[in-house]
Protein backbone atom coordinates (compact mmCIF):
# COMPACT_ATOMS: atom_id res chain seq x y z
CA UNK A 1 0.00 0.00 0.00
CA UNK A 2 2.87 2.38 1.19
CA UNK A 3 4.46 1.22 -2.09
CA UNK A 4 1.63 2.05 -4.67
CA UNK A 5 1.19 5.55 -2.65
CA UNK A 6 5.34 6.26 -2.96
CA UNK A 7 4.48 5.38 -6.87
CA UNK A 8 1.30 7.82 -7.49
CA UNK A 9 3.41 10.45 -5.35
CA UNK A 10 6.02 10.40 -8.16
CA UNK A 11 4.19 10.09 -10.97
CA UNK A 12 2.37 12.99 -10.08
CA UNK A 13 5.50 15.38 -9.70
CA UNK A 14 7.25 14.47 -12.88
CA UNK A 15 3.94 14.89 -14.44
CA UNK A 16 3.50 18.34 -12.95
CA UNK A 17 7.20 18.89 -14.14
CA UNK A 18 6.17 18.13 -17.35
CA UNK A 19 3.04 19.97 -18.03
CA UNK A 20 5.61 22.99 -16.55
CA UNK A 21 8.29 22.40 -19.04
CA UNK A 22 6.13 22.24 -22.04
CA UNK A 23 4.32 25.37 -20.99
CA UNK A 24 4.97 28.24 -23.16
CA UNK A 25 4.25 32.46 -22.70
CA UNK A 26 3.44 34.77 -25.27
CA UNK A 27 3.13 38.77 -24.95
CA UNK A 28 1.67 41.16 -27.23
CA UNK A 29 2.73 44.94 -27.27
CA UNK A 30 2.43 48.48 -29.56
CA UNK A 31 5.27 50.59 -29.58
CA UNK A 32 2.66 53.71 -29.22
CA UNK A 33 -0.71 53.59 -28.39
CA UNK A 34 -1.72 57.08 -30.35
CA UNK A 35 -0.74 57.74 -33.92
CA UNK A 36 -1.65 60.03 -36.43
CA UNK A 37 -2.88 59.43 -39.68
CA UNK A 38 -0.46 57.21 -41.97
CA UNK A 39 2.14 57.63 -39.47
CA UNK A 40 3.57 54.13 -38.43
CA UNK A 41 4.16 51.95 -35.30
CA UNK A 42 5.44 48.41 -34.42
CA UNK A 43 3.21 45.70 -33.20
CA UNK A 44 4.81 43.07 -31.80
CA UNK A 45 4.41 39.41 -30.20
CA UNK A 46 6.91 37.75 -28.53
CA UNK A 47 6.65 33.68 -27.38
CA UNK A 48 8.91 32.31 -24.56
CA UNK A 49 9.60 28.73 -25.39
CA UNK A 50 11.42 25.69 -24.98
CA UNK A 51 14.31 25.49 -27.78
CA UNK A 52 13.09 22.28 -29.21
CA UNK A 53 9.35 23.33 -28.93
CA UNK A 54 7.49 23.88 -32.58
CA UNK A 55 5.44 26.75 -31.77
CA UNK A 56 2.51 27.64 -34.15
CA UNK A 57 2.43 31.48 -34.47
CA UNK A 58 -0.16 33.46 -36.36
CA UNK A 59 1.21 35.17 -39.75
CA UNK A 60 -0.19 38.03 -41.48
CA UNK A 61 0.16 39.21 -44.91
CA UNK A 62 -1.36 43.04 -45.52
CA UNK A 63 -3.73 43.39 -42.85
CA UNK A 64 -3.94 42.35 -39.45
CA UNK A 65 -7.39 43.55 -38.35
CA UNK A 66 -9.96 45.70 -40.15
CA UNK A 67 -8.24 49.58 -40.59
CA UNK A 68 -4.83 48.29 -39.56
CA UNK A 69 -2.71 47.42 -42.28
CA UNK A 70 0.98 46.15 -42.20
CA UNK A 71 3.61 48.00 -44.33
CA UNK A 72 6.49 45.51 -44.35
CA UNK A 73 6.99 41.89 -43.96
CA UNK A 74 7.45 40.32 -41.02
CA UNK A 75 10.60 40.75 -39.20
CA UNK A 76 11.33 37.30 -37.15
CA UNK A 77 14.60 37.38 -34.34
CA UNK A 78 15.32 34.91 -31.81
CA UNK A 79 17.27 35.63 -28.68
CA UNK A 80 17.98 33.48 -24.92
CA UNK A 81 16.47 34.34 -21.75
CA UNK A 82 19.17 34.35 -18.97
CA UNK A 83 16.84 30.96 -17.78
CA UNK A 84 17.84 29.49 -21.17
CA UNK A 85 14.32 30.09 -22.51
CA UNK A 86 14.06 30.76 -26.32
CA UNK A 87 12.29 34.55 -26.84
CA UNK A 88 11.11 34.12 -30.64
CA UNK A 89 9.68 37.81 -31.60
CA UNK A 90 6.89 38.60 -34.43
CA UNK A 91 7.32 42.45 -35.54
CA UNK A 92 5.22 43.85 -37.97
CA UNK A 93 5.45 47.45 -38.92
CA UNK A 94 1.83 48.78 -39.11
CA UNK A 95 -0.53 51.77 -39.98
CA UNK A 96 -4.08 53.19 -40.35
CA UNK A 97 -5.34 55.53 -42.77
CA UNK A 98 -8.87 56.33 -40.48
CA UNK A 99 -9.59 58.17 -37.54
CA UNK A 100 -11.12 55.43 -35.08
CA UNK A 101 -10.14 53.41 -32.27
CA UNK A 102 -8.81 49.84 -33.45
CA UNK A 103 -9.47 46.66 -31.59
CA UNK A 104 -6.50 44.47 -31.88
CA UNK A 105 -7.95 41.10 -30.42
CA UNK A 106 -6.06 38.11 -28.75
CA UNK A 107 -4.32 35.46 -31.42
CA UNK A 108 -3.75 32.66 -30.90
CA UNK A 109 -0.34 30.04 -30.70
CA UNK A 110 -0.51 26.66 -30.60
CA UNK A 111 1.58 23.81 -29.18
CA UNK A 112 1.38 20.58 -29.45
CA UNK A 113 -2.95 20.61 -29.51
CA UNK A 114 -2.69 23.53 -26.75
CA UNK A 115 -3.24 27.09 -27.55
CA UNK A 116 -1.97 30.35 -25.72
CA UNK A 117 -3.90 34.02 -26.41
CA UNK A 118 -2.16 36.55 -26.95
CA UNK A 119 -3.48 39.88 -25.09
CA UNK A 120 -6.20 42.52 -26.34
CA UNK A 121 -4.46 45.77 -27.61
CA UNK A 122 -6.12 48.37 -28.87
CA UNK A 123 -4.70 51.60 -31.25
CA UNK A 124 -6.35 55.33 -31.35
CA UNK A 125 -5.28 56.83 -34.55
CA UNK A 126 -5.92 60.27 -34.38
CA UNK A 127 -6.72 63.20 -37.21
CA UNK A 128 -4.24 65.74 -36.38
CA UNK A 129 -6.64 68.68 -38.45
CA UNK A 130 -10.20 68.73 -39.00
CA UNK A 131 -11.58 69.53 -42.57
CA UNK A 132 -14.63 71.68 -43.19
CA UNK A 133 -16.24 70.23 -46.04
CA UNK A 134 -19.20 72.29 -45.60
CA UNK A 135 -17.01 75.67 -46.49
CA UNK A 136 -14.44 74.07 -48.86
CA UNK A 137 -16.45 73.21 -51.97
CA UNK A 138 -15.06 71.62 -55.33
CA UNK A 139 -13.72 74.09 -57.97
CA UNK A 140 -13.33 74.34 -61.85
CA UNK A 141 -9.73 73.92 -62.80
CA UNK A 142 -8.12 76.94 -63.66
CA UNK A 143 -6.78 78.00 -67.02
CA UNK A 144 -2.64 78.30 -67.71
CA UNK A 145 -1.68 80.76 -66.03
CA UNK A 146 0.55 83.18 -69.17
CA UNK A 147 3.03 85.26 -67.60
CA UNK A 148 3.68 89.11 -69.19
CA UNK A 149 6.94 89.14 -71.26
CA UNK A 150 9.73 90.75 -70.01
CA UNK A 151 11.02 93.20 -72.39
CA UNK A 152 13.91 94.21 -70.11
CA UNK A 153 15.39 90.59 -69.56
CA UNK A 154 15.45 89.60 -73.04
CA UNK A 155 17.17 92.62 -73.59
CA UNK A 156 19.49 92.12 -71.22
CA UNK A 157 20.46 88.57 -73.11
CA UNK A 158 20.81 90.01 -76.08
CA UNK A 159 23.26 92.24 -74.66
CA UNK A 160 25.10 89.69 -73.21
CA UNK A 161 25.12 87.64 -75.88
CA UNK A 162 27.17 90.45 -78.08
CA UNK A 163 29.53 91.16 -75.30
CA UNK A 164 30.34 87.23 -75.50
CA UNK A 165 30.80 87.22 -79.01
CA UNK A 166 32.33 90.01 -79.62
CA UNK A 167 35.04 88.96 -76.51
CA UNK A 168 35.56 85.52 -78.56
CA UNK A 169 36.31 87.59 -82.14
CA UNK A 170 38.49 89.59 -80.20
CA UNK A 171 40.27 86.97 -78.64
CA UNK A 172 40.71 84.97 -81.93
CA UNK A 173 42.09 88.21 -83.54
CA UNK A 174 44.58 88.57 -80.41
CA UNK A 175 45.44 84.85 -81.00
CA UNK A 176 45.84 85.23 -84.82
CA UNK A 177 48.28 88.18 -84.54
CA UNK A 178 50.27 88.17 -81.51
CA UNK A 179 50.42 84.36 -80.23
CA UNK A 180 50.20 82.23 -83.00
CA UNK A 181 53.24 82.00 -85.02
CA UNK A 182 52.57 80.85 -88.20
CA UNK A 183 55.76 80.03 -90.94
CA UNK A 184 57.08 83.03 -93.19
CA UNK A 185 57.28 80.14 -96.08
CA UNK A 186 54.79 76.97 -95.89
CA UNK A 187 56.25 73.20 -96.80
CA UNK A 188 54.80 73.88 -99.97
CA UNK A 189 56.48 77.28 -100.84
CA UNK A 190 59.61 76.13 -99.96
CA UNK A 191 59.45 72.79 -101.57
CA UNK A 192 58.65 75.52 -104.68
CA UNK A 193 61.34 77.82 -104.32
CA UNK A 194 64.17 75.17 -103.61
CA UNK A 195 65.85 73.73 -106.52
CA UNK A 196 64.03 71.43 -108.21
CA UNK A 197 67.40 68.71 -108.43
CA UNK A 198 67.91 69.76 -104.10
CA UNK A 199 63.88 68.68 -104.00
CA UNK A 200 64.42 65.55 -106.30
CA UNK A 201 67.85 64.41 -104.93
CA UNK A 202 65.98 64.51 -100.99
CA UNK A 203 63.27 62.56 -102.39
CA UNK A 204 65.27 59.92 -103.99
CA UNK A 205 67.25 59.80 -100.64
CA UNK A 206 64.18 58.77 -98.65
CA UNK A 207 63.11 56.29 -101.18
CA UNK A 208 66.14 54.40 -100.77
CA UNK A 209 66.41 54.34 -96.97
CA UNK A 210 62.77 53.24 -97.20
CA UNK A 211 63.94 49.88 -99.20
CA UNK A 212 60.47 49.08 -100.25
CA UNK A 213 62.18 47.27 -103.02
CA UNK A 214 63.36 45.22 -100.25
CA UNK A 215 59.91 43.97 -98.67
CA UNK A 216 58.65 43.02 -101.70
CA UNK A 217 56.78 46.20 -102.74
CA UNK A 218 57.99 46.53 -106.17
CA UNK A 219 55.10 48.44 -107.64
CA UNK A 220 55.08 51.30 -104.34
CA UNK A 221 58.73 51.82 -105.37
CA UNK A 222 58.99 52.19 -108.55
CA UNK A 223 55.46 54.23 -108.67
CA UNK A 224 57.62 56.88 -106.07
CA UNK A 225 60.19 56.47 -107.91
CA UNK A 226 58.84 57.82 -111.46
CA UNK A 227 57.02 60.51 -109.40
CA UNK A 228 59.72 62.27 -108.55
CA UNK A 229 61.23 62.18 -111.79
CA UNK A 230 58.14 63.44 -113.29
CA UNK A 231 58.32 66.53 -110.90
CA UNK A 232 61.40 67.02 -111.90
CA UNK A 233 61.11 67.07 -115.23
CA UNK A 234 57.87 69.53 -114.83
CA UNK A 235 59.92 71.87 -113.25
CA UNK A 236 63.12 71.66 -115.40
CA UNK A 237 61.85 71.25 -119.00
CA UNK A 238 58.32 72.87 -118.02
CA UNK A 239 56.66 69.55 -119.18
CA UNK A 240 53.48 68.54 -117.66
CA UNK A 241 55.02 65.23 -117.30
CA UNK A 242 52.45 64.57 -114.21
CA UNK A 243 49.89 64.13 -117.06
CA UNK A 244 51.94 62.19 -119.97
CA UNK A 245 52.59 58.50 -120.39
CA UNK A 246 56.22 57.42 -120.29
CA UNK A 247 56.27 57.14 -124.28
CA UNK A 248 54.52 60.90 -124.52
CA UNK A 249 57.76 62.28 -121.61
CA UNK A 250 60.45 60.55 -123.99
CA UNK A 251 58.92 61.73 -127.24
CA UNK A 252 58.67 65.08 -125.78
CA UNK A 253 62.79 65.07 -124.26
CA UNK A 254 63.78 63.22 -127.56
CA UNK A 255 66.14 66.31 -128.20
CA UNK A 256 67.82 65.16 -125.04
CA UNK A 257 69.40 62.19 -127.20
CA UNK A 258 71.83 65.21 -129.77
CA UNK A 259 72.33 67.24 -126.46
CA UNK A 260 73.14 64.69 -123.38
CA UNK A 261 72.06 60.98 -124.71
CA UNK A 262 73.48 59.36 -121.74
CA UNK A 263 70.31 61.20 -119.59
CA UNK A 264 67.97 60.52 -122.33
CA UNK A 265 69.15 56.77 -122.32
CA UNK A 266 69.16 56.20 -117.99
CA UNK A 267 65.41 58.45 -118.32
CA UNK A 268 64.42 55.74 -120.58
CA UNK A 269 65.46 52.63 -118.35
CA UNK A 270 63.58 54.37 -115.69
CA UNK A 271 60.21 54.56 -116.87
CA UNK A 272 60.26 51.53 -119.01
CA UNK A 273 61.14 49.22 -116.05
CA UNK A 274 57.95 50.96 -114.23
CA UNK A 275 56.25 50.24 -116.59
CA UNK A 276 56.78 46.60 -116.76
CA UNK A 277 56.44 46.47 -112.84
CA UNK A 278 53.31 48.10 -112.28
CA UNK A 279 51.39 47.10 -115.51
CA UNK A 280 52.53 43.97 -116.69
CA UNK A 281 53.60 42.97 -113.50
CA UNK A 282 57.08 42.08 -114.52
CA UNK A 283 59.52 40.16 -112.44
CA UNK A 284 62.23 42.47 -112.15
CA UNK A 285 65.73 41.25 -110.72
CA UNK A 286 67.20 43.22 -107.39
CA UNK A 287 69.82 44.39 -110.11
CA UNK A 288 67.50 46.43 -112.30
CA UNK A 289 65.97 48.13 -108.96
CA UNK A 290 69.15 49.30 -108.21
CA UNK A 291 69.76 50.61 -111.64
CA UNK A 292 66.52 52.15 -111.33
CA UNK A 293 67.28 54.58 -108.62
CA UNK A 294 71.04 54.68 -109.87
CA UNK A 295 69.93 55.93 -112.99
CA UNK A 296 67.41 58.53 -111.29
CA UNK A 297 70.57 59.72 -109.39
CA UNK A 298 72.83 60.56 -112.45
CA UNK A 299 69.88 61.66 -114.85
CA UNK A 300 69.43 64.47 -112.02
CA UNK A 301 72.74 65.12 -111.64
CA UNK A 302 73.13 65.50 -115.96
CA UNK A 303 69.76 67.64 -116.37
CA UNK A 304 70.15 70.20 -112.81
CA UNK A 305 70.06 73.72 -112.88
CA UNK A 306 71.38 75.61 -109.91
CA UNK A 307 70.99 79.55 -111.13
CA UNK A 308 67.94 79.71 -108.01
CA UNK A 309 68.34 81.77 -104.91
CA UNK A 310 69.46 80.27 -101.54
CA UNK A 311 66.38 79.20 -99.48
CA UNK A 312 67.67 81.40 -96.81
CA UNK A 313 67.87 84.16 -98.73
CA UNK A 314 64.44 84.29 -100.18
CA UNK A 315 63.41 83.37 -96.21
CA UNK A 316 65.05 86.79 -94.97
CA UNK A 317 63.39 88.55 -97.94
CA UNK A 318 60.17 87.26 -97.66
CA UNK A 319 60.62 88.00 -93.45
CA UNK A 320 61.35 91.76 -94.63
CA UNK A 321 58.91 92.20 -96.61
CA UNK A 322 55.90 91.60 -94.10
CA UNK A 323 57.67 93.56 -91.63
CA UNK A 324 57.17 96.39 -93.94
Amino acid sequence: MRKSLFLAIIIFVFGCVQVHAQKITVSARLDSAVIWIGNQTNLTFVVSQQPKQHVIMPLFSDTIVGGLETVEPVKADTAKSPDGQLLVSHRYTVTSFKDSLIYIPPFPFVLNGDTVWSKSLSLKVVQPFKIDTASHKIADIKPVFNSKFNWGSFFLRVLLGFIILGLLVALYIIYEKFIKKKPVLSDKEIKLLLPAHVVALNQLDKIKQEKSWQQGRYKEYHTELTDVIREYIERIFDVNSMEMTSEEILDHLRWLKLEKKSAYLNLQQILNLADLVKFAKWNALPEEHELSLQNAYLFISQTKVEDVKPVEEIKNEKSTDVIN
